[in-house]
């Protein structure tokens, strides 16, 4: 029982990428989804969240406008689209899966117990 996320890379300033985040041991239907980061000496930061339908998702300030969630239930994944790259991208991402609310998951402390949270993929945005 995991998640797994990858597609992490090396990329130049305005660049793209997609990161996948697929279960195994379980489904994903019935939980949030949410894509966190952290940079090395810097808090963890909720970046995106997907709600169960998959018809909503929430964004950090910090992304809005260039990065896009997405589920896929019939894969028992979910993506994050990353475009207009910028150095302050660069983190480790990683995809967490809550019965809790959107809301409730992107505001979380460093002491929350996830339902699952998945290993890191690190994505680098060199200027």
């Amino acid at each position: 029982v995991q998640l797994q996320a990858s597609g992490g890379g090396s990329v130049q300033a305005g660049g793209s990428l997609r990161l996948s985040c697929a279960a195994s041991g379980f489904t994903l239907d019935y939980y949030y989804i949410a894509w966190f980061r952290q940079a090395p000496g810097k808090e963890r930061e909720g970046v995106s969240c997907i709600i169960m339908s998959g018809s909503s998702a929430y964004y950090s300030d910090s992304v809005k406008g260039r990065f896009t969630m997405s589920r896929d239930d019939a894969s028992n994944a979910v993506y994050l689209q990353m475009d207009s790259l910028k150095p302050e991208d660069t983190a480790v991402y990683y995809c967490a899966a809550d019965s809790s609310p959107c809301a409730v998951i992107l505001h979380s402390t460093r002491d929350y117990n996830f339902d699952y949270w998945g290993q890191g993929t690190q994505v680098t945005v060199s200027s």
